[in-house]
């Protein structure tokens, strides 16, 4: 399945790597492509299968590759250089942030879920196209998916207390949750269940986006 070929508005390089330079993010000749390509993929088939409601290109740069890039170094100083795990995306729609996690986070399994079926068969193209041997696409309800995942990570898809009560059975020993967010969420953390530490809320900065956002990290208490 492939939507009709049209014309997309593909960032230049150079921005790209000045966005990555803001973050502190590091980005060889081919995931700087990839990240290129993959904002191309999801403009053409986004006028055929509707995967997000932003239209525009420089909104698309900004409102979903910028705010999804800044997770990124908080994710790579939690992973410490370790290989092998395993993360989950959670209503990840048309990859984000698991498609920019699997390009810069090549030694991460990534998992992204979601209940729309052209969604889900999106991601799979992408990480064909891209060729992410580590991405997977799965469409299911995330309570019904088997594994135990690492981290589990979100963005705008629930409460915290709804992601937390749908995704428990699939957080690993040890593992811990990422919410992203816009404000400081502080009604919903007081509503999630006392097992649950929230340990962090991180502030983010996004480059080109003036808003805040946050990352909530979670975990379950010892």
């Amino acid at each position: 399945m492939r939507p009709p070929e049209a014309v997309v508005a593909v960032p230049e390089a150079g921005r790209m790597e000045a966005l990555l330079q803001q973050l502190g993010l590091q980005a060889d000749e081919r995931q700087l492509q990839q990240l290129r390509d993959y904002l191309g993929l999801l403009q053409r088939w986004n006028r055929t299968y509707n995967l997000t409601a932003l239209r525009d290109p420089a909104q698309m740069f900004t409102h979903h590759l910028a705010d999804c890039l800044a997770v990124l170094p908080a994710l790579q100083r939690e992973l410490g250089g370790r290989e092998g795990l395993r993360l989950l995306d959670v209503g990840s729609g048309g990859g984000l942030p698991g498609v920019l996690i699997a390009i810069l986070c090549p030694q991460l399994q990534v998992s992204c879920v979601d209940t729309v079926g052209k969604k889900a068969a999106f991601i799979r193209q992408a990480g064909v196209e891209l060729g992410l041997r580590q991405l997977r696409a799965e469409h299911a309800r995330v309570e019904q998916l088997p594994g135990r995942y690492e981290f589990i990570t979100s963005r705008a898809f629930a409460t915290l207390a709804d992601f937390v009560a749908l995704t428990r059975e699939c957080l690993a020993p040890q593992g811990v949750w990422m919410a992203m967010k816009g404000k400081r969420p502080e009604d919903e953390i007081a509503a999630l269940p006392a097992d649950v530490d929230v340990f962090h809320v991180e502030p983010l900065l996004v480059p080109e986006l003036d808003a805040e956002r946050c990352l909530v990290w979670m975990r379950l208490r010892a």
